[in-house]
């Protein structure tokens, strides 16, 4: 039996952009276009009745943005991942959809190669965040400071939380740290409990709305 595709929506509500990546979802045998929508309120009715994998969402979308896209998701339990694809690569901005729990961000210069890998590392449970944004990013959550609500987390559990907000996997943070991935992932469930979350994507959103990522 062959593997389950991921399902994947596409908003956006530039119709040639949108039609760009919807080919190249249909073009990848282990992913599947299961709907488009071009402006907010469509595609969050659509994310409600489909339930998709994973939500391919421009920030700047008509009627309902990309954010509020996000926070209903989050609001609402829903399943689907969020992944931003935007024109707006401004820190503030990255730290609002990563906050508000976006899994991944990538600017619209990504090539449609880069978009589907991101969609299926996202299903895997990465957090996927363009390697130029990182240092926009970082900086803005140093410049809004720290919260007091902070948990206390271990040395080790701070250096796997900042490699997990580059975006590695479990054994790739375990090559970086020399430790086994069952190690690596031993200390990660150490800190979902302590964010109070459920997987990674959520634990580094938290994070950062708590300034542990400085």
């Amino acid at each position: 039996m062959s593997p389950r595709r991921v399902s994947v929506l596409v908003a956006d509500d530039h119709p040639l952009f949108r039609d760009g990546i919807a080919r190249a979802i249909r073009e990848r045998p282990d992913l599947e276009l299961v709907a488009e929508a071009g402006d907010g309120h469509e595609a969050l009715e659509r994310i409600g009745a489909l339930a998709p994998d994973v939500a391919v969402v421009d920030l700047s979308l008509p009627g309902i943005d990309g954010l509020g896209i996000i926070n209903a998701v989050r609001r609402d339990g829903l399943p689907t991942r969020v992944l931003v694809l935007s024109a707006s690569v401004e820190g503030a901005l990255v730290h609002q959809a990563v906050a508000a729990g976006a899994a991944g961000y990538l600017s619209k210069s990504a090539s449609r190669a880069e978009v589907c890998d991101a969609v299926v590392a996202i299903t895997r449970g990465e957090m996927v965040l363009e390697p130029a944004l990182q240092g926009a990013l970082l900086g803005e959550v140093r410049a809004r400071g720290v919260d007091d609500d902070r948990p206390l987390l271990t040395p080790r559990e701070h250096e796997i939380l900042t490699l997990m907000a580059e975006g590695l996997s479990a054994p790739a943070i375990g090559e970086r740290l020399f430790l086994s991935a069952a190690t690596v992932k031993t200390h990660m469930s150490h800190m979902y409990d302590k964010l109070a979350v459920s997987d990674r994507a959520a634990a580094v959103a938290e994070a950062m709305r708590r300034g542990l990522l400085e």
